[in-house]
């Protein structure tokens, strides 16, 4: 009878480390998302300390990681990049959205609208192999 207990109990255990491996393996497989921002600063003081505070806090809690913040740009080929351009990273395409569509990241963006214009949109990365 302990033996029944003891194949099932085993059985059960499988089946749930094999769910979990198949989510992990799943989720790693998944194609990270970019944000990419292109940012005209006109009043680079209140864009400072007004916004930037408050929007990065919202986008560090959607799991925001920045590759590039600002930083110094050269056009290399065709127009010239705006003041500012931002580049960040999400663990997929749609949590990349879901961040800079928060309604923290907007409410942010009622500030940041007074001291810049905004060119933002998303873009799915390459999968890992």
């Amino acid at each position: 009878m302990k033996t029944k207990y003891v194949v099932a109990l085993s059985v059960a255990a499988g089946i749930v480390i094999g769910a979990v491996a198949v989510q992990t393996l799943h989720a790693q497989a998944q194609p990270p998302g970019f944000i990419v921002a292109e940012i005209d600063v006109s009043n680079v003081e209140g864009y400072t300390k007004e916004f930037l505070p408050i929007a990065g806090k919202a986008l560090d809690a959607g799991g925001a990681h920045f590759l590039v913040r600002g930083g110094k740009n050269e056009a290399i080929d065709g127009a010239a990049p705006p003041k500012r351009v931002i580049i960040s990273q999400f663990e997929s395409f749609e949590k990349a959205k879901a961040a800079y569509t928060s309604p923290a990241y907007m409410e942010a963006r009622k500030i940041g609208d007074k001291y810049a214009k905004f060119r933002i949109f998303a873009v799915e990365g390459v999968a890992p192999k």
